[in-house]
């Protein structure tokens, strides 16, 4: 979003937290702000961050905010009331109050439905990550929802690395789990269960997210550690070269509530740009995608045995994974940043 609204020369500073564990930010062509809170979590970080938030958009000029999901749109909602001829666009990544961490806590859920309702009404104007989330929306308040997909842009070819520089078996199937979300209900339990029947074979998880902690204790303590690799947290350009020479992505969202049931999540079209099948749970918006190019299987349900034989019908049936691959390499020609940002000019330009 950033570079899109730097390459049409608006002058753009992303605002956001720093914690402890915070990386260094890359060379970027746009300005960062990023705050060192007390609090990290909870009730007091939210509070805290969006007071901090809205004090520094406060004395900052600005022609258009920008909230980039609900805990932050209240403090951009407030500022645009002291900055009359300022723009607020709301840039919602998930169905916010439908997330597993709300519906398990009621009383924070209404809370945070009464900041939607107060100030989603009142943004000039409204984007989402996909058609189900922006119906939903819609059908809610009445109003011109816009759809801008997470197509990220194909990186240049010279970044690539080899499977022996990146510390991978050159003699193995690799399956990749990928993202910044590997959190509960995503099916990397189940997956870590199927993959010790599949042979020949290795997982990786490369990123983060609240289980996998808990993922590293369940292959330590089922001695999977030659099967199961972690690599964590790493810049986009370097997850793409894990991407990029595996054999098969994995999505396995469940459909436990309905943030996950209408999600899409960034990784399916990362494993498109990286031209690998895939293999997906049966959720709308990815099986639209992955049946309608024939990218991939949807898997019917989380058992593992499923999982594993699924995988093995990618993986083992060499006309199966050709045909799946050669189309995957056609979607992305088709599924790029550049035909998604259309929409972005009619919303900013």
């Amino acid at each position: 979003m950033c570079e899109f609204l730097t390459s049409h020369n608006f002058e753009v500073t992303l605002v956001g937290r720093k914690l402890k564990n915070s990386a260094d930010l890359p060379k970027l062509t746009y300005k960062t702000k990023r705050f060192k809170l007390l609090f990290t979590k909870g009730a007091l970080f939210y509070a805290n961050y969006n007071l901090r938030l809205f004090f520094y958009l406060l004395f900052h000029k600005a022609d258009i905010l920008v909230a980039n999901d609900l805990d932050t749109l209240y403090a951009n909602h407030w500022a645009k009331k002291f900055k009359r001829k300022c723009k607020l666009m709301y840039d919602s990544h998930e169905y916010f109050i439908g997330v597993p961490e709300l519906i398990s806590r009621p009383r924070v859920q209404n809370f945070w439905r009464r900041i939607e309702k107060r100030t989603l009404p009142k943004v000039d104007k409204m984007y989402t990550v996909n058609e189900s989330i922006a119906e939903l929306y819609r059908k809610e308040y009445k109003r011109e929802i816009f759809v801008v997909r997470n197509i990220a842009d194909v990186l240049p070819s010279y970044q690539n690395k080899s499977r022996k520089e990146l510390g991978l078996p050159e003699d193995k199937k690799i399956v990749i789990f990928q993202g910044a979300g590997i959190n509960i209900e995503r099916g990397a339990e189940e997956l870590i269960d199927a993959i010790h029947l599949i042979e020949n074979s290795v997982l990786i998880f490369v990123g983060g997210g609240d289980v996998i902690e808990q993922l590293k204790q369940k292959v330590k303590q089922n001695k999977l550690e030659d099967k199961v690799l972690f690599f964590g947290k790493i810049p986009y350009s370097e997850l793409m070269n894990f991407t990029r020479v595996s054999d098969l992505g994995v999505s396995l969202d469940k459909n436990t509530n309905i943030n996950y049931r209408f999600s899409l999540p960034n990784k399916i079209f990362d494993y498109i740009n990286a031209g690998i099948p895939m293999l997906v749970s049966d959720l709308p918006e990815i099986k639209k995608i992955v049946e309608g190019y024939d990218i991939g299987l949807i898997c019917p349900n989380h058992e593992p045995k499923i999982i594993a034989e699924y995988l093995n019908k990618i993986l083992k049936n060499e006309l199966i994974y050709k045909r799946l691959k050669n189309n995957t390499l056609k979607a992305s020609q088709e599924l790029t940043w550049q035909n998604e940002s259309t929409v972005l000019k009619k919303i900013y330009l």
